[in-house]
C-alpha cells in the first residue's frame, strides 16, 4: 500500500503592512495553493478538503491577519488539531518596525485594521500578537527587503530555486510589423546578411535547414551568437532574484521570416542544453 503524501500547511500572518499578500503571490508563484484572509474555523476544513484531493493541495498557504474575529482565540487550537491529522502546519510571522508601518500605510494611504489611527493601530497589533509571534517557526524582518529580496529569502526557506519557477520564452518577429509588447529584452540582428537577397533561400524561412546553415555560418552570427547566447543565460539568475515569473527574449530582423527565426532558435536550443527550459515563437513567420 502506498504511503499517503504529507500535506504541508504555511499559516501566513503577522503585523498589517509587514507584506502578507506579496508572500502569499511569492506562495503561489512557488506551486503553493493559496487563500488569503481565511476564517480561522474553515482551516480545518481546509485540511480536510486537502487531504481528499490528494497532489493538487498537498503544499498550501494560508493569509491570516488581525482583522479575523477568533484570531488569536482560536488559532493554537486549530494548528494542533490539524497537526493531530497529520498535517505539517507552520506559522511564518511577517514583521517590520513601526517607523516602517506607518510609512507604507502613508504611502497606501489605507487605514488600519484596527480602525484607530495608524500610529496606535500598529502599537496595538504588536500587542495583541505577541503571543502568536514568540510561537512562530520562522519570523521575517521586511523592513529592508524589497520584493525580490523577500521572494528570495522565502525560495531559501521553502528550498525552492526561483530560476526553476521562471518562464522564459524567446520570440522571432519583424521589425516591419512592430515590436512585441510584452517582450522584456529586445534584440536586432538585421545586420547579419540577410538570406531574403539569396534567390533559392527567399522562400524558405529560418526554419529550413538550408537557412539555418546560411546565417549560422557568417562570421557575423558566430560572434554575435557565442556573446549573446552567454549573455541571456548569466543573466537569467538577476532577472528571476528581482522576482521575474516570465521572460521574454525577442529577436528581431526585418521580416521575421529569416535570421531572427534561426537565431531564436539557436537560442532556445542553448538554454536548453545548459538545462534551462525556454519556448520559442515566431511570430511573423507566416507573413
Amino acid at each position: 500500500m502506498s504511503k499517503k503524501p504529507r500535506i504541508s500547511f504555511w499559516i501566513v500572518t503577522g503585523m498589517s503592512g509587514a507584506g502578507k499578500s506579496q508572500v502569499i503571490n511569492c506562495f503561489e508563484d512557488f506551486g503553493f495553493f493559496c487563500v488569503d484572509n481565511l476564517p480561522v474555523t474553515l482551516v480545518p476544513k481546509m485540511a480536510e478538503l486537502c487531504a481528499q484531493s490528494g497532489r493538487p493541495l498537498q503544499q498550501v498557504a494560508l493569509g491570516i491577519d488581525i482583522r479575523e474575529g477568533g484570531f488569536l482565540r482560536d488559532l493554537f487550537e486549530t494548528i494542533e488539531n490539524i497537526q493531530k491529522q497529520g498535517v505539517d502546519c507552520r506559522i511564518l510571522f511577517l514583521d517590520a518596525d513601526d517607523k516602517t508601518l506607518i510609512r507604507r500605510f502613508s504611502e497606501t494611504r489605507r487605514r488600519h485594521p484596527l480602525g484607530t489611527s495608524v500610529r496606535k493601530g500598529v502599537t496595538e497589533e504588536r500587542r495583541r500578537l505577541l503571543k502568536i509571534k514568540e510561537h512562530a517557526d520562522k519570523i521575517i524582518d521586511t523592513s529592508n527587503l524589497t520584493p525580490s529580496d523577500l521572494k528570495l529569502v522565502l525560495s531559501r526557506l521553502l528550498k525552492t530555486p526561483i530560476q526553476q519557477d521562471m518562464h522564459i520564452s524567446v520570440q522571432s518577429f519583424g521589425f516591419k510589423y512592430g515590436l512585441p509588447p510584452e517582450a522584456d529584452l529586445v534584440w536586432d540582428v538585421r545586420f547579419m546578411p540577410n538570406p531574403n537577397y539569396i534567390p533559392h533561400l527567399r522562400e524558405k524561412t529560418g526554419l529550413d535547414k538550408s537557412v539555418r546553415q546560411y546565417v549560422l555560418s557568417t562570421p557575423e552570427a558566430k560572434r554575435f551568437g557565442k556573446k549573446f547566447f552567454a549573455l541571456v543565460f548569466n543573466s537569467l539568475p538577476h532577472y528571476a532574484r528581482e522576482g521575474k515569473s516570465y521572460l521574454t527574449v525577442a529577436i528581431g530582423c526585418t521580416g521575421g521570416r529569416h535570421r531572427s527565426v534561426v537565431m531564436a532558435t539557436a537560442l532556445k536550443e542553448h538554454l536548453t542544453r545548459k538545462g534551462v527550459p525556454a519556448d520559442v515563437h515566431h511570430r511573423d513567420i507566416s507573413r
